[in-house]
């Protein structure tokens, strides 16, 4: 069997494109390829993820989960772990990781769901 050769056929429309229309051509499906992607990425999340954050943040792999568990229960997961940390400790004038431990105590949940309403992120 032989196979037949398409390949002028299928390179028409791109025949007369100098290298430079080539290239922008190319970033420009490139990103229409990556734009699905990042817009998943940046419109979920996962408790491991979640974690993940906490831990770059200094947090021990064990109250990283008492925060994202607690985040899951309050409804909250859905604006980061670490930006609920780290809004909590801005809005309270504390160190990042004293306004974590408190999340971890399940301590001052109302005050950190109270900077997040009307879907504030």
């Amino acid at each position: 069997m032989e196979r037949q050769d398409d390949f002028e056929q299928r390179r028409k429309h791109l025949k007369d494109l100098t290298e430079k229309q080539l290239e922008e051509r190319f970033w420009e499906l490139c990103s229409q390829l990556m734009d699905p992607i990042v817009d998943m990425a940046s419109k979920h999340t996962s408790p491991s993820i979640e974690r993940s954050v906490l831990l770059r943040m200094g947090f021990s792999s064990i109250e990283s989960k008492a925060i994202v568990e607690k985040a899951i229960d309050k409804n909250l997961i859905q604006h980061g772990a670490g930006h609920l940390v780290y809004k909590l400790a801005q809005s309270k004038g504390m160190e990042i990781r004293e306004a974590g431990l408190k999340l971890a105590e399940n301590e001052l949940w109302e005050e950190t769901s109270s900077l997040f309403q009307g879907g504030a992120k």
